[in-house]
């Protein structure tokens, strides 16, 4: 068994689990299954209405993590104001990139997706996948800085805007 004290994540700590970002460790609980003993952490997703049942020995090798630090957010918000790069590969390829940055869990790689699918008010429309990617690295990382700087999601939406427009 694990000693509590040495657990990495707590009850109420709220951590990012790289394919569905972030959530709260409810409780850590006991199963049994097939005959083995487990202790699971419990996660709560809200914004998705799901809860992620994670052993506690596999937690880490998941990529399960806390919150990102204020060196991270500052290195996010420094990609999304720099200039976008998109490389002149076909779309489905660019596609599977994104999603997979987006599932990586790393908040910088995020902010990359973020910076290169930001379209401005002058520039032409994003077709329907683009626009889906888009929504979902930019609330993958509101979600995140809304959690690390304790506001709430709109707030934090409201201040990656300011920052995409500035750029």
């Amino acid at each position: 068994m694990v000693k509590k004290n040495n657990l990495p994540f707590t009850i109420g700590d709220y951590v990012v689990y790289p394919k569905h970002g972030v959530g709260r460790v409810v409780e850590i609980e006991r199963q049994v299954i097939t005959d083995m003993e487990l202790e699971l952490y419990v996660i709560r997703f809200e914004k998705e209405k799901m809860t992620l049942r994670v052993p506690l020995n596999k937690a880490v090798n998941t990529g399960m993590r806390k919150l990102s630090n204020q060196s991270t957010m500052d290195a996010a918000y420094t990609t999304l104001k720099g200039k976008a790069r998109i490389k002149r590969t076909m779309w489905s390829r660019r596609a599977q990139e994104y999603e997979a940055k987006i599932n990586s869990g790393d908040m910088v790689s995020i902010a990359e997706v973020v910076r290169d699918l930001h379209r401005g008010e002058d520039q032409p429309e994003q077709s329907y996948s683009e626009r889906q990617i888009y929504e979902s690295a930019l609330g993958r990382l509101a979600r995140e800085i809304a959690a690390a700087e304790m506001i709430d999601e709109q707030s934090a939406m409201d201040r990656l805007e300011k920052v995409l427009v500035a750029a």
